[in-house]
């Protein structure tokens, strides 16, 4: 049974940091991509960045480029996400999600190309 948790998450001010983190157990997690989403009240999933199997390529959503940054220890099944120069406009539910079939990351961030998903960690930013 697939098994993925997220943690790391809680209240910053403006302009603070975090880091997420997200194991996964009972599949190889090293097979493959894995991302970062989140849904704020009111609006829909939206995903914020990916990363391949080995961790050899990134991608990030443009709201997010240059303070977020998402990696990965496959020794440790482990996948991280340091977000700095935290918004408010960030606030929301974080979600850990691994790659449907595939060792690699698509441009459509659809949560659906995605089949394991955490619970979600809550960030919550103060201006």
């Amino acid at each position: 049974q697939v098994q993925v948790m997220e943690s790391g998450g809680g209240l910053v001010q403006a302009g603070g940091s975090l880091r997420l983190s997200c194991t996964a157990s009972g599949l190889s997690f090293d097979d493959y991509a894995m991302g970062w989403f989140r849904q704020a009240p009111g609006k829909e999933r939206e995903g914020v960045a990916c990363i391949t199997w080995n961790g050899g390529s990134t991608y990030y959503t443009d709201s997010v480029k240059g303070r977020f940054t998402i990696s990965r220890d496959n020794a440790k099944n482990t996948l991280y996400l340091q977000i700095n120069n935290l918004k408010p406009e960030d606030t929301a539910m974080y979600y850990c999600a691994i790659r449907r079939s595939s060792g690699y990351c698509l441009a459509s961030w659809s949560p659906g190309d995605y089949l394991y998903w955490g619970q979600g960690t809550q960030v919550t930013v103060s201006s």
